[in-house]
């Protein structure tokens, strides 16, 4: 790093500081415009992107209808990069104005953040996560670390090596240096343990299977693999190879996805039909 950055008194925001993100920032909450959002026939609503944090639900609910439970669902996709999670409707279900985001009109339940939402699932359809006892806490240990990790890895690590305007020396190494910490925790784990709970496949590996199982693969942001030096992770990636063969691992990867040359993509999802036509493509 060349300059020195001395920070004022006080900060102000400048909207043109923070490379191609930066529009989708700002220091309040809020609704910028009105927009209703859509509804379907399910009760479930999804409203949503197919970044990690959105296809944990979407994965979550195909793995739920694969297992046979009655929890089909409309997937409405949220296009962050043109402020939909701004508009009044969608600030109704998440004040928070990220995705993902449900609405249950079975129980008139709004659910946001997307821990809470694989927890309210798991408990609604009684499945993926032990019901009591060490099991069940294995489980949500392993969860809300997830949710405590993940921002490292990607408003940390991810912003800093892939999407800030500039490459600063700094904090690309501080976040590459927690990145690989957190991925030690896990290869140590999975080292130990089938799945990061326990013997069972849980909400736990499908909240953490699109962050740090991608991150394995080489498959989020780019030539960060090689950087990480990932191959090193071989319990991740043996972990992270059997989640990826699930077949509802792989249909809830697709849903609200737009993006991927030569890759499986659906915009919208409302019956299980939808998937299967953008998987035959």
């Amino acid at each position: 790093m060349t300059d020195t950055y001395t920070p004022p008194k006080v900060w102000t925001w400048d909207a043109e500081n923070g490379g191609e993100w930066a529009k989708l920032n700002r220091p309040i909450a809020g609704a910028t415009h009105d927009k209703d959002l859509p509804k379907g026939d399910h009760a479930l609503q999804l409203y949503s992107l197919a970044t990690p944090n959105g296809v944990k639900v979407t994965v979550m609910l195909e793995e739920l209808l694969a297992a046979g439970h009655k929890a089909d669902y409309d997937a409405w996709i949220i296009r962050i990069g043109d402020g939909d999670q701004f508009g009044s409707g969608f600030v109704d279900v998440n004040p928070n104005s990220k995705i993902p985001a449900l609405m249950d009109h079975s129980t008139g339940s709004r659910v946001f953040e997307s821990g809470a939402i694989l927890m309210y699932l798991a408990e609604k359809f009684d499945a993926f996560l032990p019901a009591s006892g060490p099991e069940r806490t294995e489980v949500l240990n392993w969860l809300f670390w997830l949710q405590g990790s993940a921002p490292y890895l990607g408003g940390g690590f991810g912003h800093f090596f892939a999407y800030a305007p500039e490459k600063f020396e700094y904090p690309i190494n501080r976040f590459a240096m927690e990145a690989k910490r957190q991925l030690d925790v896990l290869d140590r784990r999975l080292g130990e343990s089938k799945y990061l709970g326990g013997d069972t496949y849980s909400i736990a590996d499908i909240a953490t299977a699109p962050w740090y199982g991608r991150a394995v693969q080489d498959k989020g942001y780019p030539n960060a693999g090689e950087f990480l030096s990932v191959h090193e992770y071989t319990n991740v990636i043996r972990w992270m190879d059997e989640v990826s063969s699930r077949p509802a691992y792989q249909r809830g990867m697709i849903v609200n996805k737009t993006w991927g040359e030569g890759e499986p993509q659906l915009a919208e999802r409302h019956a299980a039909a939808d998937i299967d036509a953008a998987l035959a493509k």
